[in-house]
């Protein structure tokens, strides 16, 4: 069974700057665990088949019209049936005054907020707040930083050099978002987002060293909250058994939480410089996400695309 996340109120609260107008206990112990938000037009309507109360309710300008539309009798009674049903949260908008709705809140133990945003600005920051707090989540040992604005994760076994390597693209102007743990959150159903954890963030071990704490060193240019992951490179030690892509047009795949991400095998052997090969890999990277593929362009000129297919690496000399 999948594991459920959940977000205190009180941190929703903080985020969007939430005018507090009820809560029925302390706002760090009311939890939110449902990342889908709805407008009750349909429920102030007396329609509440498929009603979730674990979603947090928006009330706007539309629900108050169609509210201030009925007699105060049955104005209360709407208000009074739709807080009934206890939403997780009731959020106006607009800053909206909306009689009987801090007494209806009260009545039934339900908090309530308000916000000066627009209605459909306030309900896409939130949704996109609630994605990645409540995003589906992993750990994974390794190393992710921000070359050329792609976010590239780099794995492979421990002692491989994957800090060592973070730490020369950090000198040369990339940043640092993760080192040896890296929390990777599926934010949506196309994109994993990935960063530290709060109490190893910005630290980095150098064997030989010891801990060294990038931001301070380096400033706090050199160092990044989160970033999206674009780009996966596995270093492993270079085994001469083993044939490695040469050309480039193999479309390799790691799978996390679901998603394939284009991935890339780099062996590690004296002499490679992995900062420099990371950074190409990374301006390579963006030059596919605009169409162009270098080795397919070169096969293409040599009059090669029909068979590029049917070459073998081993085949290939090496220079």
């Amino acid at each position: 069974m999948p594991t459920q996340y959940s977000v205190e109120l009180s941190r929703i609260i903080k985020e969007f700057s939430l005018e507090t107008l009820y809560l029925p206990g302390s706002a760090e112990e009311i939890l939110i665990s449902n990342n889908d938000v709805n407008r009750p037009g349909l429920q102030f309507g007396g329609y509440y088949k498929y009603f979730d109360n674990t979603r947090i309710q928006i009330v706007g300008k539309a629900e108050e019209s169609f509210l201030k539309s009925f007699e105060k009798d049955k104005y209360n009674e709407l208000t009074d049936n739709f807080f009934a049903k206890k939403p997780a949260a009731v959020i106006i908008s607009r800053s909206l005054q909306l009689d009987g709705f801090a007494e209806a809140a009260e009545k039934h133990g339900v908090p309530l907020l308000r916000t000066a945003d627009n209605t459909s600005e306030f309900m896409a920051s939130l949704i996109a707040f609630l994605n990645l707090c409540l995003a589906p989540r992993i750990t994974r040992h390794g190393v992710l930083v921000e070359v050329y604005g792609e976010g590239i994760l780099i794995l492979g076994e421990s002692g491989v050099g994957k800090s060592e390597t973070a730490i020369e693209l950090v000198k040369r102007g990339h940043r640092l978002i993760a080192d040896d743990a890296v929390e990777i959150r599926k934010v949506s159903n196309k994109s994993l987002v990935g960063t530290s954890p709060s109490n190893i963030r910005h630290f980095i071990e150098l064997r030989g060293i010891g801990i060294i704490n990038v931001s301070r060193i380096f400033g706090v240019g050199a160092v990044k909250l989160t970033e999206k992951i674009d780009f996966i490179i596995n270093i492993e030690p270079w085994d001469n058994e083993k044939t490695y892509d040469r050309m480039g047009l193999e479309d390799q795949k790691t799978e996390i939480l679901g998603l394939e991400i284009p991935s890339i095998t780099i062996p590690v052997k004296p002499g490679r410089d992995l900062a420099v090969i990371i950074e190409v890999a990374a301006m390579n990277t963006r030059q596919k996400k605009l169409g162009y593929n270098a080795a397919a362009d070169l096969l293409s000129r040599l009059g090669m695309t029909d068979e590029a297919k049917e070459i073998n690496p081993s085949d290939i000399e090496v220079f």
